[in-house]
């Protein structure tokens, strides 16, 4: 059986939602899959102790490093992902809540179509991708075991997104380096530089696609900072409008009705839930490649 991509998860300055991801990651994740913790000298005493406290206890292949200057939030994720070479990598957010079999869901998304550069989940804050109402941050919602059921029961028909989106996304490796990376110079949030590259590799004749069978959480919505839109909106002049569009239109209006069903459905079916377990791991899987571990500059 192949691995799963790398879990990327940039550590973030709120302990109690580093906590929760934490966790999440832990119950859904398969163990032995590789997770790097990538610090940008931003966590503090609480979440250090959280971190440790994770890593001595974890049945995953985690590594923990932590620059001793900050860079800022794209520098750094671009320093890590060019680390990881041509590997495909998910990258998590760090107040993200991953839903059972989220990972083993977007690795078969990858090898099942070749054509996809980024592969984003469904979430409840998810912008496009936001369930059960698009464009809306919803509430989290409360049962996260019957969400991932449902979603794994849609056809895997991977739509089309206008860009991926920064709570949880798979990117293939060659199709990030063939697009040249992140744009350190041009965009201070992950945000916007993820938006930026998600157009770039489209433009490269990519895809940015929905995982329709997987589900990540978010307790809030990923934003710009200061700049960044102007900085979009100049680059992709086109960007706004097509996604206002896309929003109007709700192209993925039939799929989410047809998840909210499900999920309705499966209120009663608690016996279902082993056979799931079963299918997530037997699941085709992505190869990818090791974090490095230890501190870094």
């Amino acid at each position: 059986m192949a691995e799963l991509p790398v879990v990327l998860l940039p550590v973030g300055h709120d302990d109690d939602a580093l906590d929760a991801c934490l966790a999440a990651l832990e119950a859904g994740t398969p163990a032995g899959t590789r997770v790097w913790l990538a610090d940008d000298a931003r966590i503090g005493p609480r979440g250090a102790q959280i971190v440790q406290r994770w890593l001595a206890r974890t049945a995953l292949q985690a590594d923990y490093t932590c620059r001793q200057r900050s860079i800022g939030e794209v520098a750094h994720l671009d320093d890590v992902l060019r680390a990881c070479g041509d590997a495909d990598v998910i990258v998590l957010a760090p107040d993200a809540i991953p839903t059972p079999g989220w990972a083993n869901a977007l690795a078969a998304c990858f090898a099942r179509d070749a054509s996809i550069a980024t592969a984003t989940p469904w979430c409840n804050a998810g912008e496009a991708a936001a369930w059960p109402r698009i464009g809306e941050v919803n509430a989290v919602p409360d049962d996260s075991v019957r969400l991932a059921h449902a979603c794994r029961a849609l056809p895997p028909l991977y739509p089309e997104l206008p860009a991926a989106i920064g709570h949880a996304v798979l990117l293939r490796g060659n199709a990030r380096r063939k697009a040249g990376g992140l744009d350190v110079s041009s965009y201070r949030t992950w945000y916007a530089a993820l938006i930026d590259l998600s157009l770039r590799m489209a433009g490269l004749g990519w895809r940015n696609a929905l995982c329709e069978t997987a589900f990540v959480a978010r307790g809030g919505e990923g934003g710009p900072a200061d700049g960044d839109m102007d900085a979009l909106a100049v680059r992709w002049p086109a960007w706004h409008s097509r996604l206002a569009t896309f929003l109007m239109r709700d192209p993925l209006y039939a799929t989410r009705v047809a998840l909210q069903r499900g999920f309705d459905a499966l209120e009663d079916a608690p016996a279902q839930w082993p056979l799931f377990e079963e299918a997530a791991a037997s699941e085709m899987q992505s190869p990818g490649s090791s974090p490095s571990s230890g501190n870094s500059d």
